[in-house]
């Protein structure tokens, strides 16, 4: 058998690979876009069968694949139409997708290489010759019926980064929440003091330290949950330019209604399909959202890291499991490899929101955005990259944490913002002075106080009971 075999399309003949499922058009692009060497993800190939089994459904059910002429089928090969789309969105045909990312910017190269591999798979699910010039089942009149690129494109953006983040991302920030609530509730009779511009600050307890942590990630699930709303409304229907030619009135509505049942997410039909096909704001909007929680990311983690930080001549009121050699000259040195590895995804998710920012602002132009499989890579790539490494922090780093209470507690006698809690007793001015003379000497708070009389020894303790200054007094 030859390596090869010939397709035609409108612009000539062309060689594809023998067993490819996909046509002349896939195969022109593969030539075309020699650039990354990255495929779409494949959750966005997963997407454009769910969005493909949708349209081809409500093609069903409109009588449109069962009319007259050209476009009419069999109920047999509507059939296979709809189980070659199932393959599609099950994972079956991911070896099919061979175009890179840095394509036509309206992904009509992908759209394309969907149709052709779910038109041929069809016909050989039909017992037919998938390599013949004629296609029974046609990638252009059939799979893409009603369609548009330009509408189907997006749609299935929004459908994999919705399914991404409910699946993938919302389970993993949800159970970091968890554990670090966990870890604040049974650390919360441990006092430690506080750092403000990593200056020493009052005392406050290390649950409420990781109290503070597991707010951030709360609030990191709710950010995601709006980043899923920012990509509800799915451009189906609007095919070219929005104005929805060549496709049925009812077709949008009819396919976000089955994308819905298919991914349990609520999606809906665009509120007006010319915003829809023409700007990606939606996906600025929920990056932005991704954006935020990166930045959380990043900041909960370099704060472990702070914590952490040691063992003898840093911080060191946290011990983080250890998991590696963290030096090549070194012997014995160990590093917080979990807390950089969430850092470094969150540096390229800040950096994935600028590109996506950047091409959402520049590459809409009158009825189409051009810089869309960018966008969808992008934010792909940022959802799947924390909800990795945040899956990775829980298993390597958050759920062995313990604290070292020793050191904790070691500090606090020692801080000069001791003096704080001070200030309704002896005044702001008095309180400085005491805590300057106390950094000159090497003394502490107390002992000065008891040094120079400054105030009774029963209401001295009870100003600086540590346990006192971690909440408010009436």
């Amino acid at each position: 058998m030859s390596e090869f075999r010939v397709e035609r399309d409108s612009m000539g003949e062309v060689q594809v690979p023998a067993k490819a499922y996909y046509g002349a058009q896939t195969q022109r692009a593969v030539e075309n876009f020699p650039i990354s060497g990255w495929p779409l993800p494949a959750a966005l190939i997963h997407a454009m069968g769910i969005v493909k089994f949708a349209c081809a459904s409500a093609n069903r059910d409109l009588g449109k694949l069962s009319g007259t002429g050209k476009a009419r089928l069999a109920p047999q090969q509507i059939d296979a139409l709809l189980a070659a789309c199932r393959e599609v969105c099950e994972r079956k045909l991911d070896g099919q997708f061979p175009i890179d990312v840095f394509q036509t910017g309206s992904g009509t190269s992908s759209n394309m290489n969907c149709n052709e591999v779910i038109a041929n798979r069809a016909i050989e699910l039909l017992g037919g010759d998938r390599f013949s010039a004629e296609k029974p089942i046609h990638p252009n009149d059939h799979v893409n019926m009603g369609q548009s690129t330009n509408d189907i494109f997006p749609t299935s953006i929004h459908v994999a980064v919705a399914v991404e983040i409910k699946t993938r991302l919302i389970p993993a920030l949800q159970r970091l929440q968890e554990i670090l609530a966990q870890k604040a509730k049974e650390w919360d009779r441990i006092i430690k003091i506080g750092r403000t511009h990593l200056a020493d600050a009052t005392p406050l307890r290390l649950g409420q330290e990781f109290g503070g942590f597991a707010r951030q990630i709360e609030l990191s699930v709710e950010r995601a949950r709006q980043a899923m709303r920012s990509v509800l409304e799915l451009p189906a229907g609007g095919t070219a330019v929005g104005s929805g030619i060549n496709t049925h009135p009812e077709f949008g509505r009819r396919v976000a209604e089955i994308i819905a049942q298919e991914t349990g997410i609520p999606f809906v039909e665009a509120a007006n399909h010319f915003e829809a096909n023409a700007q990606r704001d939606g996906l600025v909007d929920c990056h932005g959202s991704l954006r935020t929680i990166a930045n959380s990311l990043f900041n909960v983690a370099n704060n472990i890291r702070w914590l952490g930080s040691g063992p003898r001549c840093g911080f060191y009121e946290v011990m983080l499991p250890d998991r590696q050699p963290g030096s090549s000259i070194m012997p014995g040195k160990v590093n917080p490899v979990m807390c950089e590895s969430m850092m470094q995804v969150a540096a390229r998710v800040l950096g994935n929101d600028q590109t996506v920012a950047i091409a959402g602002a520049t590459g809409g132009q009158f009825q189409l955005n051009i810089m869309m499989p960018v966008m969808g890579h992008a934010t792909l790539e940022s959802i799947q990259l924390m909800a990795n490494v945040t899956q990775a922090f829980i298993d390597f780093c958050a759920e062995g944490m313990l604290a070292n209470e020793q050191n904790c507690e070691a500090s606090v006698e020692q801080s000069l913002s001791m003096v704080t809690s001070l200030n309704p007793l002896i005044g702001y001015e008095k309180a400085a002075k005491l805590a300057k003379e106390a950094f000159q000497t090497g003394k502490t708070i107390r002992d000065l106080c008891r040094e120079q009389g400054i105030l009774p020894e029963n209401t001295l303790r009870e100003a600086l009971d540590p346990w006192s200054m971690t909440e408010p007094h009436e």
